[in-house]
């Protein structure tokens, strides 16, 4: 076998077990791959982005570079084609702006937008571009359902300011992420960008587990008497909708 298949060999081993990473013995076991040829293809991997190595753990994980490559695929493939007719839906009755992401290695990835033309505020949502999770609503929604491994990584990061209302202690976004999975949903109200508002939530696989999220975007004076009920019911039905589960 070639050192281009082995490593997609390793690529797919690790991947499986995203969620948890593995380490290099159990590289080595489910790869069956001398162990200077998995550790030299483990550090040019890593050196790639494709792979990435966490020292607390000993673990590897899929990279951003590979996440970034995955999003172009399936910005065209089953999870956009899956949740197209859910955002299309969400899109004509809400109005505004509805986008689909997915979760990379530390960061929220585009993957899908509905945008009407006249849409009076300027959104950096481009397909395939990242969003911090800390400060946005589908980024709440990955954190708030991903791993511990995530979390712990994201929250022992610097939580970057980018209004006066975005959440940066560690112990406060903790917080909102709990209530992220009590409500089912999230809010950024004006953290990312001032006078816009999010509605985020999840998206959930055949086997229960979060595999994107859909976001409602509205100028904040939309929403400067509250969001109403009828809103949030509306976002979290045709999320529901999207979902495979």
């Amino acid at each position: 076998m070639s050192s281009l298949a082995n490593a997609f060999h390793i690529i797919e081993h690790v991947v499986a077990e995203q969620a948890n990473g593995l380490n290099f013995t159990q590289i080595l076991k489910r790869s069956s791959l001398p162990r200077s040829s998995a550790h030299r293809l483990l550090k040019e991997l890593t050196a790639l982005g494709v792979l990435t190595y966490e020292p607390e753990t000993k673990t590897y994980r899929g990279g951003f570079s590979l996440a970034a490559l995955g999003a172009q695929v399936t910005s065209n493939l089953d999870i956009r084609q899956a949740c197209r007719p859910a955002l299309k839906a969400l899109h004509e009755t809400a109005g505004n702006v509805v986008t689909l992401s997915i979760c990379g290695e530390d960061s929220g990835i585009y993957i899908d937008k509905i945008e009407a033309s006249d849409f009076g505020l300027r959104l950096h949502s481009e397909i395939g571009k990242s969003f911090p999770l800390h400060c946005t609503a589908m980024g709440k929604v990955h954190l708030a359902h991903g791993s511990d491994t995530l979390r712990r990584r994201v929250l022992s990061g610097k939580l970057e300011a980018y209004t006066e209302a975005t959440i940066t202690k560690p112990k406060d976004l903790m917080s909102e992420l709990e209530r992220v999975r009590t409500q089912g949903y999230a809010i950024d109200d004006e953290e990312i960008s001032r006078g816009l508002t999010c509605i985020g939530a999840p998206i959930f696989g055949l086997n229960g587990e979060v595999i994107a999220a859909m976001s409602l975007t509205a100028p904040s004076h939309v929403y400067e008497n509250g969001i109403s009920g009828t809103v949030l019911q509306s976002v979290l039905a045709h999320a529901k909708q999207a979902s495979l589960s």
